[in-house]
């Protein structure tokens, strides 16, 4: 790989969906309203739990640690592709995009382990109920928080760096909504097998051990629930588990197709649609699966509101 940086040009252009004309308008209305849910959706979750003391759980911990990620990941994101339908292109500076690289990489990594903590958690509080208030503690939820932000800003730093010293000659233009890695990759004229390499080294670890967490988990849980003497606790805990685990299985399974796989494998467009999967659908989702459907949350959500109407 070489290691000067031989760009000739000082921004780069991106594409976004604007091949598509006569769309760009319809595109345009569908993409704010979805930044505006998942914006809205994750902060009500944010606002919610910190004024009421009976969600100040290690549960609602976690959620609001998930929802901050999906507020910052879709920021990061969806208002640079915005701008992309009002013109032929969105003009972006080396340096902002190799920064927006970085950022999205790590709130994608932190909330992949964020989404693995939230999987132990609901397995020790369905199966060892009686311990779960010692276990889950304040400080061990900290921990467990701090260490999922720690590996998620670490991680992509020496990717960052290597993809930041490659020689773009290629093309000005990035095929894609954002400044994506494989996107950069593709127009770049140095080698990558260094980079692609590292990132077999750092995810194929990384991904395993999170999803033997996640499943060993969900399988002790889906164990304990078919214990459940009533037939509509079954079914409730089944609800609630299945939304959960179809969640992780989108976020996680588009997250390694999309960067644990030759550069040379799928097309540009396909890259797109299927960074839409954990940068617009997963964000959406996770307010209503993971909040607005527990019973517990919507009497706080109601007494948030009926409170501020007071004041």
């Amino acid at each position: 790989m070489e290691i000067e940086n031989q760009t000739h040009f000082t921004y780069f252009i991106i594409v976004g969906f604007s091949e598509s004309t006569e769309m760009k308008v319809p595109l345009l209305g569908a993409f704010l309203m979805i930044y505006l849910v998942a914006l809205l959706g994750n902060l009500l979750i944010i606002a919610v739990v910190y004024s009421d003391p009976r969600l100040h759980t290690s549960m609602y911990f976690f959620l609001t640690n998930l929802a901050l990620i999906d507020v910052t990941s879709t920021s990061i994101t969806l208002p640079k592709m915005l701008t992309t339908f009002m013109s032929e292109g969105s003009y972006i500076s080396l340096p902002v995009c190799f920064l927006q690289m970085y950022c999205l990489i790590c709130m994608l990594g932190t909330e992949f382990n964020l989404l693995t903590v939230m999987a132990y958690d609901r397995y020790v509080a369905i199966c060892n109920p009686l311990r779960y208030a010692v276990i889950m503690n304040k400080d061990a939820c900290i921990k467990l928080a701090l260490a999922t932000w720690m590996v998620g800003l670490l991680e992509p730093i020496p990717h960052t760096v290597l993809v930041s010293r490659l020689s773009f000659c290629k093309s000005q233009h990035i095929n894609h909504f954002f400044c994506d890695m494989t996107a950069l990759l593709k127009i770049t004229c140095s080698k990558t097998r260094t980079i692609e390499s590292m990132t077999y080294i750092f995810g194929v670890p990384l991904g395993i051990g999170t999803c033997v967490v996640v499943f060993t988990s969900y399988i002790n849980i889906i164990s304990a629930i078919l214990k459940i003497q009533s037939s509509q606790g079954r079914q409730k805990a089944f609800s609630t588990c299945a939304s959960h685990l179809a969640v992780v299985i989108l976020f996680s399974s588009a997250i390694c197709i999309m960067y644990m796989r030759p550069n040379t494998r799928y097309s540009e467009n396909q890259d797109k649609i299927l960074s839409l999967l954990y940068i617009v659908v997963t964000p959406v989702l996770n307010p209503f699966i993971y909040s607005l459907k527990n019973k517990e949350f919507r009497k706080a959500l109601l007494k948030h509101r009926k409170s501020r109407k007071t004041i």
